[in-house]
C-alpha cells in the first residue's frame, strides 16, 4: 500500500538524497522544513552544504510547476537515474497553512508542532502518514497523536552492530585433522602457506583472521581465492620478543592479528575496532613508526581525528593547525611517549629519541582534507566512529599511491549527534571493505591498558 512519508529537516541535513530512497512512496515537505532549510544554508559546515544540496533538488524537481501542480504532486522520477528506477512516488509541498493545532494541546508554537499538524491534516484526509525523524522526541509525540513515526533507515549500514564483520573467525580443528589430505602446504621465502578448499569456509572473506583453538594454536591470515582454493599464510607471532615492533610486543590473538595486517605492504587499508584500552592507538603507531624510519616504506604518518568535545566547548584555541590539534590528540601523545621510552641515553636519549618520532608524526585536521592527496603516507584516522559515512568517504578517498590508511574506533563512545552504532563511519567501512582484497579488519576484544581500565571497561 502507497504511504505518505512526511519529512523532518533533520532527514533532509542528514542526507540530502533522502528524496530519492522511499522508492513507490510519496513524500510531503512541510512549509517549516523549507524555512529551517532557508536557515541553514548560510555557512561552509555540512549542515549548510546539505541544506544547499536539498534546496536544489527541491528546485530541480518542482521546476516551472504552480501551486495546483505542486498541491497535486510533483513527480520524483524526473531526477532519477538508471539505477533507481522503482522510484516513482510523488513530491507534495505544503499549500494549505492551517492554524497549528498542536500548539493548543502540547505548548507553544514550534517546528516540531508545525509538522506534527501537517501530518495529523493528511491523516484526517484518509493517507496513510508516517512522519520520519531522526528526533525521538519528535517521534514519540507523533505517536501521542496517533501518527505512525520512524527513523530514517536508509543510512543504517546493519539492523544490529553485532552483526558487524569482526575479522577474525575461529576455523573447525577438524579442517586439520580428518581433512589434511585436502590441505597443500608449501613456503616462499621462509613464509608458510596453505591451500584448502574453497567450500570448506563457506563465510570467508579476504584478508581474514583465521585461528585454531588446539594445543598447537595456528593463525592464519587469508590471500586470496584462486581455482576453487583459498590460499591462507601463516600469521607471524608478534607476541615473541625477537618480533617486537618498535618495542612493542602483542599481547593476545586479536592483537598479534592487527600488527600482521599493519605491518603488510599488500594491505592498503586497515579497521581496528575495540573498547578502551585495546592497543589501537598504539600498534597503528608502532607499525607505523617501523614501516617509516626502519624499512622507510612511507615518508610520514599523518594523524587526524574528529574534534567532537565529550563536556562542554572550551572555545576558540591559538595558534597554528598542528598546535590547534594539540588538545585533540592526548591519546597521541600518551602513546608516543610510550614509543619514545629508551634505557640508552638517559634523559638526553629519550629527549632525542621523542624529537625524532615526532619530526615523522604530523598532526591535521579535517577540515583541511577536502581536494589533498596524500602520497606514501602512513594515515591514522581517529576516533573514527564520529565521522558520518560521507566524511568517511572524503577521508579514505585522500589515499593516493603507496599510501596506507588506518581507521581505529569504538562504536560504543559516539559523541557526534544523529550518529548511532549502525550509521556510523567506521561501521560503514568496515562493511564496505570487507570483500576487498586489500582491507583488513580486527575487532579488538581484549583490553590490556591496565587491570583496572579493564574492569571498568566491563563493570561501568
Amino acid at each position: 500500500m502507497k504511504r505518505t512519508f512526511v519529512l523532518d529537516t533533520n532527514v533532509l541535513l542528514h542526507d540530502p538524497s533522502a528524496l530519492f530512497q522511499f522508492m513507490e512512496h510519496d513524500l510531503y515537505v512541510p512549509m517549516i522544513v523549507l524555512e529551517e532549510l532557508d536557515a541553514a544554508k548560510k555557512g561552509t559546515s555540512e549542515i549548510a552544504r546539505n541544506a544547499r544540496q536539498v534546496s536544489r533538488f527541491l528546485d530541480q524537481l518542482i521546476g516551472d510547476s504552480d501551486g495546483p501542480a505542486i498541491a497535486a504532486g510533483v513527480p520524483i522520477t524526473s531526477l532519477i537515474n538508471e539505477a533507481n528506477k522503482s522510484v516513482s512516488g510523488h513530491l507534495f509541498l505544503q499549500t494549505n497553512l492551517s492554524n497549528n493545532e498542536i500548539s493548543i494541546a502540547s505548548g507553544p508554537q514550534n517546528p516540531d508542532n508545525s509538522i506534527l499538524s501537517a501530518a495529523l491534516q493528511l491523516h484526517r484526509d484518509n493517507r496513510d502518514v508516517t512522519v520520519v525523524s531522526k528526533d525521538i522526541n519528535l517521534r514519540i509525540k507523533a505517536r501521542v497523536f496517533g501518527i505512525s513515526a520512524e527513523d530514517y533507515f536508509n543510512d543504517k549500514v546493519l539492523d544490529d552492530v553485532d552483526l558487524l564483520y569482526r575479522g577474525v573467525a575461529e576455523v573447525d580443528r577438524d579442517l586439520w585433522t580428518t581433512g589434511q589430505s585436502q590441505i597443500r602446504c608449501w613456503t616462499e621465502q621462509s613464509e608458510t602457506f596453505y591451500a584448502v578448499p574453497r567450500d570448506s569456509l563457506p563465510n570467508f572473506f579476504p584478508r581474514q583472521c583465521l585461528y585454531v583453538d588446539d594445543a598447537n594454536g595456528l593463525e592464519l591470515i587469508g590471500i586470496a581465492v584462486k581455482d576453487n582454493e583459498i590460499v591462507l599464510r601463516q600469521a607471524i607471532d608478534y607476541r615473541q620478543s625477537r618480533h617486537t615492533v618498535w618495542g612493542i610486543e602483542a599481547r593476545n590473538r586479536e592483537q598479534n592479528f592487527a600488527l600482521n595486517l599493519l605491518l603488510d605492504p599488500d594491505v592498503q587499508f586497515v579497521s581496528l575496532v575495540g573498547v578502551a584500552g585495546t592497543g589501537k592507538t598504539l600498534l597503528a603507531l608502532a607499525a607505523g613508526l617501523a614501516q617509516c624510519m626502519d624499512k622507510r616504506l612511507y615518508r610520514e604518518i599523518i594523524v587526524t581525528r574528529v574534534t567532537v568535545p565529550v563536556g562542554e566547548d572550551i572555545g576558540f584555541l591559538p595558534g597554528t593547525e598542528e598546535e590547534k590539534m594539540t588538545p585533540w590528540m592526548g591519546a597521541l601523545m600518551d602513546n608516543l611517549e610510550v614509543l619514545s621510552e629508551t634505557e640508552e641515553g638517559g634523559d638526553w636519549g629519550r629527549a632525542a629519541s621523542a624529537d625524532l618520532i615526532q619530526h615523522r608524526v604530523k598532526v591535521r585536521s579535517l577540515n583541511f582534507m577536502r581536494g589533498r592527496t596524500f602520497l606514501n603516507r602512513f594515515v591514522i584516522l581517529d576516533e573514527a566512529q564520529n565521522l558520518t559515512p560521507k566524511q568517511m568517504k572524503t577521508l579514505v578517498t585522500r589515499a593516493g599511491p603507496g599510501t596506507k590508511v588506518v581507521c581505529l574506533g569504538n562504536v560504543a563512545q559516539i559523541d557526534t549527534p544523529y550518529l548511532s552504532e549502525t550509521t556510523s563511519g567506521i561501521t560503514y567501512v568496515v562493511d564496505r571493505f570487507a570483500p576487498w582484497q586489500h582491507g583488513g579488519h580486527v575487532t579488538l576484544t581484549r583490553g590490556e591498558r591496565s587491570p583496572l581500565a579493564d574492569f571498568a571497561t566491563k563493570n561501568l
